[in-house]
């Protein structure tokens, strides 16, 4: 078996296992937060099950397009996650890791997305696949730039050489810090996530990304569900790896190597949802015109970087 092909498996393999985990332990840390109990950590996972058996219920109103969306989203998801090494970085990947492919696979599963909830005809789904598209092409640009400050830091578009660089300390590269903040908005904003969404929300007058999803059930519900959680771990496995290291693409015996780096990786993962949490709950969801202030800052902070990195 090649070095890429078992990268892949075990990619995959991970992605599908820690995502929904994630979901329930932000969701844990709000209730704690808040003074509740809250959903057991396994409670993702038993949801996505009940969805897997129930029945898939399906407009009068709609045409393939509610039919094949989830299935685009799930497979554009997976696609994705073979553009992000979360445990270690393969000798050769064949090609893969392009910054701007990662982008646009990412793109793909958020415009079907968008579509299935044109196509049931619901003036739910309409409203919320409007916001959704309202807000992408105000946050779209800042993510091109924050990644192209990214690629001017590490001299490279291909992720996999950037994260194997940063796995050796960013010592010598002070100014990607300025991109945390805007690589945590992004990530807040490209999952749904407050102050720009609230995904537990059914209020017609906020709800963007479970507008969307609102007509869908049963298997294919929860292919969208688990869509939206791999895409949120891969943001944060770039975020942990490229400012949390530790672990990552470590140089010893194959099973030890994974085997470390994956409780490395679930750590550090868990760290960064409980932030997510402690985010949620410390901040109220900005109205819909303020949206373009804390997507400056983003889009600030990324240009600033690329100006000292061009002219220092």
């Amino acid at each position: 078996m090649s070095g890429f092909i078992a990268f892949a498996i075990i990619n995959v393999v991970v992605v599908m296992a820690l995502a929904p985990l994630y979901i329930s332990l932000v969701k844990k840390m709000k209730a704690f937060l808040q003074g509740r109990k809250g959903p057991g950590l396994l409670q993702a996972y038993y949801s996505l099950w009940k969805l897997f058996k129930k029945e898939v219920v399906y407009s009068s109103n709609s045409s393939f397009i509610m039919r094949v969306a989830p299935y685009i989203s799930i497979i554009s998801a997976l696609v994705a996650a073979l553009f992000v090494p979360l445990l270690f970085i393969p000798d050769d990947y064949s090609g893969f890791g392009n910054i701007i492919l990662l982008l646009y696979i990412l793109a793909v599963g958020k415009f079907f997305m968008a579509l299935g909830g044109l196509d049931a005809g619901s003036a739910f789904g309409g409203m919320g696949s409007s916001r959704e598209m309202s807000i992408s092409s105000m946050v779209e640009p800042v993510v091109i730039v924050l990644f192209a400050a990214i690629a001017f830091v590490f001299r490279s578009t291909n992720l996999f050489e950037i994260l194997r660089e940063a796995s050796h300390g960013l010592g010598g590269y002070a100014s990607l810090w300025l991109l945390l903040i805007p690589l945590v908005i992004v990530l807040l904003t490209e999952t749904a996530r407050i102050p720009i969404d609230n995904p537990e929300t059914h209020l017609e007058l906020t709800m963007v990304h479970e507008a969307m999803i609102l007509e869908q059930s049963g298997r294919n519900l929860a292919l969208l569900e688990i869509a939206s959680a791999i895409k949120q771990l891969l943001l944060m496995g770039i975020i942990i790896n490229l400012f949390m290291p530790m672990g990552f693409n470590l140089q010893v015996l194959f099973p030890a190597g994974i085997l470390i780096a994956f409780g490395a990786f679930a750590i550090k993962g868990a760290f960064l949802a409980a932030s997510i949490g402690v985010i949620e709950s410390s901040v109220a969801k900005l109205r819909l015109f303020r949206l373009p202030n804390l997507f400056a800052l983003s889009f600030f902070l990324s240009v600033v970087t690329i100006m000292m990195e061009v002219l220092l």
